[in-house]
């Protein structure tokens, strides 16, 4: 199995070159980019910003849910707030809980008619501004996931499983949990990308949410492979002897989208991975540590 770990932004999606002017400005004047920062000025006004509570993962507060009926509960009377002690623990696992659920609904049935017409036209408007990357970041993700599984009848939608395809994509984000869930939905990535993937490392750092992915995956067969623009995720990536591929924006690029393809990454994972089980059988110094 293959476990591709990806950033978000300027990654899988495009917000902060929208609003800087960074990505119209590789195109020397192509561009418009007055145009681009007002895409991204909507998408960020499209995004909720919940950063007081900010967890890793969804899950990390399980052991806290005592899987009370949410039906008729009140969170706006709860009380919930500082300090985050075991009740208040309880109090957001259950609003995790409800995230995960509307996640995995998706916004076709969580919006109205209207905001999802104003959704649909800010992507396609987007992707028409970006040439693609959101599309083509998306399909690369499905090509990523290989082929989706037989499931159970008895499997629910809430109680996803990571199998459901052949191979795994997470996301390691450095800006807050919640936001960036709102991120994979309006950007569509929900479906290539289930709730309990999406890890936060604003507080803990890139290194710790790839140690906890090489834990929950870990097995003989599973190889992991880094897509990113950053240093911390390359030095991550490093740390734990796994390829990094560099995501970069430049027009002419291969590594950018469109352009990177899962053959691509497939590739990488066969001639890194390869030359380190060859290191390891003739004891020679093949360092894996390369971002490629």
């Amino acid at each position: 199995m293959n476990v591709y770990i990806w950033d978000m932004d300027e990654t899988l999606i495009l917000l902060k070159s929208l609003l800087n002017g960074t990505y119209a400005g590789a195109f020397n004047g192509l561009k418009n980019v007055e145009n681009g920062v007002k895409i991204g000025k909507l998408w960020e006004n499209h995004i909720l910003q919940i950063e007081n509570f900010n967890q890793p993962y969804l899950d990390v507060l399980n052991q806290y849910d005592d899987g009370l009926d949410l039906s008729d509960y009140n969170f706006g009377q709860d009380g919930f707030g500082l300090p985050l002690d075991a009740l208040n623990k309880r109090k957001l696992a259950y609003r995790h809980r409800v995230i995960a659920q509307k996640y995995r609904k998706g916004l076709y049935n969580i919006l109205n008619q209207d905001l999802i017409k104003l959704w649909n036209s800010l992507y396609y408007l987007t992707d028409t501004y970006t040439e693609k990357w959101l599309s083509s970041a998306r399909i690369c993700l499905e090509q990523c996931a290989g082929q989706k599984r037989e499931m159970t009848p008895s499997v629910s939608l809430d109680n996803a499983i990571d199998d459901e395809f052949e191979h795994v994509n997470v996301l390691v984000t450095s800006g807050p949990l919640v936001p960036s869930l709102v991120k994979c939905l309006f950007f569509r990535l929900n479906n290539m990308i289930t709730c309990n993937n999406v890890y936060s490392s604003l507080e803990v750092g890139k290194l710790q949410c790839f140690s906890w992915i090489k834990d929950r995956f870990r097995g003989p067969n599973v190889q992991f492979c880094v897509i990113g623009d950053s240093l911390e995720e390359c030095e991550a990536a490093q740390s734990m002897r796994w390829p990094f591929v560099q995501i970069d924006p430049q027009p002419n690029s291969t590594h950018r989208f469109p352009g990177l393809t899962s053959g691509d990454l497939r590739h990488y994972f066969s001639v890194v991975y390869e030359a380190d089980e060859d290191s390891e059988k003739t004891g020679g110094g093949h360092d894996i540590n390369k971002n490629v």
